[in-house]
C-alpha cells in the first residue's frame, strides 16, 4: 500500500485529503478546548501559589475537561453529538447546519476548518509528492491552522503548540530536510530575537505592547524549519497582509484603532505562502534585481 501511494500521486493526494478531513474535525476540538484547558491550569496554579484552599477545592471538583473528555455536545441545548453527526463535512451537510435536537444553527466554521485543513494538506501532497519533506509539512499545516484560529479567538499562541513546532524544525534539519542544521539554528535564533527586539523598541517608544511572546516563538519556529533566509520574506508578507486587513477593518467595519489585532494568523498565512511559492518569489525578486 505504501509503495502504491509513493508511486501514484493522485492516490497519495486523495488519501491525504480524506485523512486530513478527519484531522480537521479533531482540530476543531483542539481549537476550542486548548484555551479553556490552559485557563483552568493557570487558575489552579494561582490558587496553589496563593494557598487558596477554597478555590483549590472548587477547581479540583470540576469535571475532567481535556481533548477526550467530555464528549462533544451542542452549545445551545447540550445534545451529545452522535458518531454519524460528527463525520467531517458529511455530518454538517446532512444536518443542514442545524442541531438534530434543538434545530439551532451549527457554525459553518466547523466544516470550513475541516475542508481548509484537507485542501491545504492535499495541495502539499500534490505539489511536493511523496517524501520526508512532504510528510513533515502536512502536520505542520495542521498546527498552523490550529494556531491561526486560536490566536484569532483568544489573541494567544500556546507554547504547547509553538515550541514543539520549533523543536520539530530543528530535529528535521539535523538531516537537512529543508536547510542545513546551522542555518536552522541561526534561523530560530534570528526569528526570535528579531521580533523580540521590535517588541521592546515599540514598547520603549509608545509604552504599549505591540505583539506577544507567542509571535516570537512562532517566528523562531519558521526559522528553524526554513532557515534564516526565509524570514525576511515571511515577515514582509505577514506585515503587508496584516496592514491591509487592519486598514480594511478600520475603514469598512469601523474597528477601533486601539483594539489589538492578532499577528499570528498573518505569520501562519505568510508561512503557507512561503511553502508553496517561496522559491518562485525569491527567484523572481533576484531576477528582477540582477
Amino acid at each position: 500500500m505504501i509503495d502504491y501511494l509513493a508511486t501514484t500521486p493522485a492516490a497519495f493526494t486523495t488519501a491525504v485529503f480524506i485523512f486530513s478531513l478527519l484531522i480537521g474535525s479533531f482540530l476543531n476540538v483542539v481549537i476550542y478546548r486548548v484555551p479553556i484547558m490552559m485557563h483552568r491550569a493557570w487558575a489552579l496554579e494561582v490558587a496553589e501559589f496563593n494557598a487558596d484552599r477554597k478555590l483549590l477545592a472548587k477547581l479540583n471538583k470540576e469535571p475532567a475537561f481535556n481533548l477526550v473528555t467530555p464528549d462533544s455536545t451542542c452549545p445551545h441545548c447540550g445534545h451529545q453529538i452522535r458518531a454519524w453527526e460528527n463525520i467531517p463535512l458529511i455530518g454538517w451537510l446532512a444536518l443542514r447546519g442545524k442541531c438534530s435536537a434543538c434545530a439551532k444553527a451549527i457554525s459553518a466554521r466547523y466544516p470550513l476548518v475541516e475542508l481548509t485543513t484537507a485542501l491545504l494538506s492535499a495541495l502539499i501532497a500534490w505539489q511536493f509528492g511523496w517524501g520526508p519533506s512532504t510528510l513533515a509539512l502536512i502536520p505542520m499545516v495542521w498546527v498552523l491552522v490550529t494556531l491561526t484560529l486560536i490566536d484569532y479567538d483568544t489573541q494567544f499562541l500556546p507554547d504547547n503548540l509553538t515550541l514543539p513546532l520549533l523543536w520539530a524544525g530543528l530535529l528535521l534539519n539535523t538531516q537537512a530536510v529543508y536547510v542545513p542544521l546551522d542555518g536552522a539554528v541561526i534561523g530560530a535564533a534570528t526569528g526570535y530575537v528579531s521580533l523580540w527586539s521590535i517588541y521592546w523598541l515599540f514598547k520603549l517608544i509608545t509604552g504599549k505592547d505591540g505583539m506577544g511572546y507567542g509571535d516570537f516563538k512562532l517566528f523562531a519556529a519558521f526559522g528553524a524549519w526554513f532557515g534564516w533566509m526565509a524570514l525576511p520574506l515571511i515577515i514582509l508578507l505577514s506585515s503587508l497582509v496584516g496592514a491591509i486587513v487592519g486598514i480594511i477593518m478600520i475603514v469598512s467595519l469601523g474597528r477601533d484603532r486601539q483594539l489589538p489585532i492578532p499577528f499570528g494568523p498573518y505569520l501562519c498565512g505568510a508561512a503557507l505562502v512561503y511553502i508553496f511559492w517561496g522559491d518562485a518569489i525569491m527567484a523572481w525578486y533576484l531576477g528582477s534585481m540582477f
